[in-house]
C-alpha cells in the first residue's frame, strides 16, 4: 500500500470498526429486550415495534458502513487515489447502484458522505438505547401493559 492509499485504508479501518460496534449494540438491545420485558411486557407494542424499527435501521446503516469500508479497501488496493476511486465507481456501477458514467466524487466528498452516514447510525442507536432504558425503568416501576385486571 502506497501513501496515497493510507486514508482510504484509515477510513476503511474506521468505517469497519464502527460498523461492527454499531451493529454489535443494535443486536444486543434486541437481544436483551425480550427477557427483560417482565411478566408484563413493556409499556406497549408501539413501543416494541418502535425499538425494534430503531435497532434495524441501526442495523441497515452498520450493514451500509461495512460495505463501504470494504469499498474503501479496495480503492486503498490500488497505487494512485484517483485509480483507487475509479474503481470503486466501477464496482458501483456494475453492481448498479450508481448509473454508469455519473459524476464522480472526490475522497473528501465520499469521506462527508461516510460521516453523515455515521452520524445517522448513532443517531438511531442512542434513540434506540434511549427507548429501552425508558422502558425498563417503567417496566421495574410496574408501569407496563396489564394483560389481566388485578
Amino acid at each position: 500500500m502506497t501513501a496515497a492509499g493510507m486514508p482510504m485504508a484509515d477510513a476503511a479501518r474506521r468505517l469497519r470498526r464502527n460498523g461492527l460496534a454499531g451493529g454489535a449494540m443494535a443486536l444486543l438491545i434486541l437481544a436483551l429486550a425480550p427477557p427483560t420485558a417482565g411478566v408484563h411486557g413493556f409499556a406497549g407494542p408501539l413501543a416494541w415495534w418502535l425499538l425494534l424499527a430503531l435497532c434495524l435501521v441501526s442495523l441497515a446503516f452498520s450493514v451500509h458502513l461495512l460495505f463501504d469500508a470494504a469499498l474503501f479497501r479496495l480503492g486503498a488496493s490500488h497505487d494512485a487515489e484517483d485509480v483507487g476511486l475509479a474503481a470503486i465507481d466501477d464496482v458501483l456501477s456494475r453492481t448498479g447502484l450508481r448509473a454508469p458514467g455519473g459524476v464522480a466524487k472526490t475522497l473528501p466528498e465520499r469521506l462527508a458522505g461516510c460521516a453523515r452516514l455515521l452520524r445517522l447510525q448513532r443517531i438511531s442507536l442512542l434513540t434506540g438505547l434511549a427507548l429501552y432504558v425508558i422502558l425498563i425503568l417503567g417496566a421495574m416501576n410496574g408501569d407496563g401493559v396489564r394483560l389481566v385486571s388485578p
